[in-house]
């Protein structure tokens, strides 16, 4: 057995080791991915989508209409979304809705969808040096943030469900899809986005407990804080499922947030109890630097610029 040092390249991530922290990025598959599709010498975009519109007639992102034209096997369309998804999911949560959106046209895509896998290639061509920069001697603790955007779909009528957890202020497990069900408020789609995030919360507490004990260190013994906007659904799932003329439509199985706190698997504040703090300034974008937005790093060196920033538009 021989020691080759510490890890470099790991299934298309690469790791860059420095006093200050750990830097996880895939600007190499990035570079090969563009080279693959004919973008390399693309003009950069400094948004990964194009602006939408409510009404269904005038949405860019419309499914395929009546007489109109499916892409055949010269468009890579497929290849592409599968391409754009391993990034979407190992390093790169700032296009994780794009790519979401887009994947649902997988069936019968269009020139109007390829136009909007083109413009994600334009933005990696601007940004594909980002990364997850994971620093050192941080609060190992785990934060979760859950937000829905309500009717995001004017098409179908469905929400977006979307939730981050933060491990020393860094991502470690994102998410940005559509609801299975129609919402009938907002209040509706903020308890199913949270009951996503709660199901993610278990699994990551359970994963890092093994770690830990695995590793002979201490285990979580604190709950987990998830940040919520919604002071309806907090109210609710601090209370529990009540079968009332507002929610008897909702199903039971979306408070599971609330028997998790009785689990002390997650806490809130004032009574230590549970924890679904209500976070007033989080709205329908998760946006910690809007600088970082406007004007997207394009060197190398500015890779060190985005530490735990996470851009999760819904």
């Amino acid at each position: 057995m021989k020691d080759l040092g510490k890890t470099k390249f790991c299934l298309g991530l690469q790791l860059e080791h420095s006093p200050a922290g750990i830097l996880v990025h895939q600007s190499t598959y990035a570079q090969k991915v563009l080279e693959r599709f004919g973008f390399k010498d693309a003009y950069p975009s400094k948004t990964p989508m194009i602006g939408r519109s409510l009404q269904p007639d005038k949405d860019p992102f419309r499914p395929k209409e009546e007489g109109e034209e499916i892409l055949g096997p010269e468009f890579p369309y497929l290849s592409a979304i599968g391409a754009l998804m391993y990034l979407a999911n190992c390093t790169r949560p700032d296009i994780a809705f794009a790519v979401n959106l887009l994947a649902r046209y997988s069936s019968e895509p269009t020139k109007r969808h390829w136009k909007g896998v083109k413009d994600i290639f334009r933005y990696l061509q601007g940004t594909k040096d980002l990364g997850l920069f994971y620093r050192r001697n941080q609060d190992l603790s785990v934060v979760g943030y859950a937000d829905a955007g309500y009717l995001s779909d004017p098409h179908t009528s469905k929400s977006q469900t979307g939730y981050v957890f933060l491990c020393g202020g860094t991502a470690i497990s994102w998410k940005s899809s559509k609801q299975t069900l129609v919402s009938t408020s907002t209040n509706h789609s903020e308890i199913m986005a949270l009951y996503e995030a709660s199901r993610e919360c278990v699994w990551l507490r359970r994963v890092i407990t093994h770690i830990q004990m695995t590793c002979g260190l201490n285990t979580i013994q604190t709950p987990t804080i998830i940040y919520e906007d919604n002071a309806a659904c907090v109210a609710q799932v601090q209370t529990g499922y009540v079968k009332s003329g507002l929610t008897k439509h909702i199903h039971p199985k979306f408070f599971y947030a609330h028997e998790l706190q009785k689990m002390n698997e997650v806490d809130d504040a004032p009574d230590r109890i549970l924890i679904i703090h209500i976070r007033p300034y989080l709205t329908r974008r998760l946006l910690v630097d809007d600088e970082l937005e406007r004007n997207p790093p394009r060197t190398s060196a500015a890779r060190f610029m985005i530490h735990g920033e996470v851009r999760l538009r819904l």
